[in-house]
């Protein structure tokens, strides 16, 4: 039974690292010393930006492009990233999609698209990447970026609440057997976070006023980056099966939000 990755990362890869939190992971790995393998979608240039900031730390950046829904295609874009490096130790799982519709009127072409994304193209890139680590006898950090609401629903996004439960179900699946190996398997579950997904990237998340979290602000991505990057450390060896929110308390508000809420206008996405 390995015990452990047996020395620091070296080598980890990020898929979806052309902006928000994948580049921001990206770059806290590349400062701890770590070459990352980058992937993108849509946004090779975004891509290309953070290949120079990992390269600013002294670290390797490999930039690939991903699209995680084709399947199977998606494991091997993964095989080829990982022959590229040299191997793999990290891999972030941060690739993901949302669809805004209710359930009712949700078409079946945007359920598949979603769970595609954010479920069963995580499984082909994760089972690879696992593979990898397997074979090299050497122990890893599996760590996928789910959602608070891999725990909590939101009105509206039916699909991705689906898929993010399954995802991190599917976590906790992979601590249990994949532990044997040595490699650990860890959910970062972020709530709203200044990036392009959530429509405020380029905002000073310290200047936006959000009541319903106790800390009252959007989280910066370079936070959970950094969460991240300790998940990835000697320091979090012993950390496996765990869901890790980082919302600013949002989960806790559940009861106390719905004593506040004075209409039904929460009823609609």
């Amino acid at each position: 039974m390995s015990t452990g990755i047996e020395a620091e990362a070296r080598r980890a890869i990020v898929t979806a690292a052309d902006s928000g939190i994948g580049r921001a992971a990206a770059v806290a790995l590349a400062a701890a010393g770590i070459d990352v393998g980058i992937t993108w979608h849509s946004d090779q240039a975004g891509a290309e930006e953070t290949a120079a900031e990992v390269r600013a730390h002294g670290a390797r950046a490999v930039v690939t492009q991903l699209d995680v829904s084709d399947i199977p295609a998606c494991g091997d874009v993964i095989d080829g990233l990982i022959a590229e490096l040299g191997g793999v130790d990290v891999f972030v799982n941060n690739a993901g999609t949302g669809a805004s519709t209710g359930f009712l009127d949700l078409s079946l072409d945007d359920w598949n698209r979603v769970l595609d994304t954010d479920l069963t193209g995580a499984f082909v890139c994760l089972q690879r990447a696992a593979r990898a680590m397997v074979a090299a006898g050497h122990g890893g950090r599996l760590i996928s970026v789910t959602s608070v609401h891999e725990h909590q629903p939101m009105v509206g996004a039916s699909a991705y609440d689906a898929a993010k439960h399954g995802l991190g179900g599917l976590m906790k699946n992979l601590a249990l057997e994949l532990g044997a190996h040595g490699i650990s398997a860890v959910s970062v579950a972020p709530g709203e976070i200044a990036t392009p997904m959530t429509g405020n990237e380029d905002v000073d998340p310290h200047t936006v006023d959000r009541p319903g979290i106790p800390l009252g602000r959007p989280g910066d991505a370079r936070e959970v980056a950094a969460l991240i990057a300790f998940l990835a450390s000697p320091e979090a060896a012993y950390i496996s099966g765990a869901s890790i929110a980082i919302d600013g308390g949002m989960l806790q508000m559940g009861p106390q939000a719905g004593a506040a809420i004075t209409d039904h206008s929460w009823r609609t996405a």
